[in-house]
This record gives C-alpha cells, structure tokens and sequence, in this order.
C-alpha cells in the first residue's frame, strides 16, 4: 500500500509470477495467524462494551451490503464498481464497522478495528493511485448491476444462514 517502489524493485527481481506467488503464500500465513490468534483470544474474553439490540440488527443490514459490494469487485460492468473503484475495500470497511458494532469485547475490537483502519487507508491510497494514473473503470450495465446484486445476496444468505454459525461459531440470528 505504501512501498510502491519496493514492491516494483521486487516485480522486477522475481518476475510476475512468482512474485504474487509469494505474496499469496504470504497472504495465507498472514491470515492463519490472524485466525489462529482470534481463536486464542476468544478463549480470554474481555468485554469492552454491551451493543445494544438494534445495533446487531443493523449489522446484519450492513453486511448484506458488505456483500453486495464485494461482488461488485468481481461481476464485470457493474455500476457500483464504476463509482467507487475499489468496492471491496468499501466492504470491508462496512462489515468491519457494523461488526464494532455489534460486538463488544476486546479480541473483537481489535480485529474488526484493525480491518476497519487497514480498509480505510487502502481504500484512500487506492484512489489516489486511480487518479493519479487516470484510471477509469467500464461503464455500468444494467445487467452487471443485477448479477452483482443476486450474487451479492446469494453469497451473504449463505453465510449468513449456514457458514457463519460452522466457521465462526456464532449464529447472526440467535
């Protein structure tokens, strides 16, 4: 996000391909441990706050949204990636926010919050970039807007109803 120089010098060094190789295995061992340490950390739980009712239902709308918009990454000629550029970075920063505020404890904190500024900055940095080498994306189409629509809330559903309650271990609606 901020060594743009050094990650060229290292495009250059190793190639395309096994550079994103190596970030990519990188990636996956940067994720492991934040699971890993999400894991061990719920074991201690701290509470921060108590979230009031609505604000967990409101974070059930947000990460429909936070959906809708991840698939806008994905599903060409959408008009929703045509406007923000980076729609899932914008994602990001709304399922970490709603999760803040749903939650309360501090091993939740740290990780939706951590998200949260980790989007935030990416996003701004992202945009710049886009301006900066005049970067335009495609024009929306009706068509890209219903499909990123329809995977956005096929994906959500089945997380939200079946995944979330396997791999996290918490059911969104009780």
């Amino acid at each position: 996000m901020f060594a743009n120089r050094w990650r060229d010098r290292q495009l250059a060094r190793f190639g395309e391909k096994p550079w994103k190789g190596l970030f990519a295995l990188v990636s996956i061992l940067g994720f492991v441990l934040i699971v890993v340490g999400f894991g061990v950390a719920r074991r201690h739980p701290v509470l921060l706050y108590t979230p009031l009712l609505w604000l967990r239902q409101l974070n059930v709308l947000f990460t429909l949204v936070a959906f809708v918009l991840v698939a806008a990454a994905y599903v060409p000629r959408n008009h929703i990636r045509a406007k923000l550029g980076h729609p899932m970075l914008a994602g990001t920063k709304l399922w970490a926010f709603g999760h803040l505020l749903a939650t309360g404890m501090l091993h939740d904190v740290v990780l939706f919050g951590s998200f949260l500024l980790w989007a935030i900055a990416d996003f701004a940095v992202s945009r710049r970039r886009d301006r900066a080498m005049g970067v335009v994306y495609p024009p929306g189409t009706l068509q890209g807007d219903v499909l990123t629509l329809l995977g956005g809330i096929a994906a959500w559903a089945v997380f939200a109803f079946a995944l979330h309650a396997w791999l996290i271990g918490v059911r969104p609606f009780g």
